[in-house]
């Protein structure tokens, strides 16, 4: 019987991971200019909205070509996309904790970013 490596038991999930590492973000950052998931606009924290010189709308197109390019960057470069989504979903999870809404949301994004965090660590550690 063969004797699999480390790198061989992890591979297929950082490979599934790696998957939905590209696929989510990207498919959110579309979404923010259709709205076919979910009116996006409504999980803005008010005190951000008020701030903002332009309308949710905008905000939220501008977030989801934030997301379009974190996805990509997964694509190539896994460890260093890895960091930036899972930063880029904390402070998502942060603001939805600090506007006291969507703190089922936020526990969500949290545990995503603890996934993607361990996704990157774990492509350096394949490297």
């Amino acid at each position: 019987m063969e004797t699999l490596t480390l790198n061989q038991k992890i591979k297929p999930t950082f490979n599934l991971l790696h998957l939905v590492f590209v696929v989510v973000p990207i498919v959110a950052g579309l979404d923010k200019f259709t709205n076919l998931l979910t009116q996006w606009d409504k999980y803005i924290n008010p005190t951000l909205l008020e701030m903002l010189p332009f309308s949710g709308h905008t905000f939220m197109m501008i977030v989801g070509v934030i997301e379009i390019i974190a996805g990509l960057i997964v694509i190539k470069k896994t460890e260093i996309g890895g960091y930036i989504v899972a930063a880029w979903l904390a402070s998502i999870a942060l603001t939805l904790i600090f506007s006291l809404n969507f703190l089922d949301v936020a526990v969500r994004d949290l545990v995503m970013a603890i996934s993607a965090f361990s996704m990157a660590r774990i492509a350096k550690a394949l490297n």
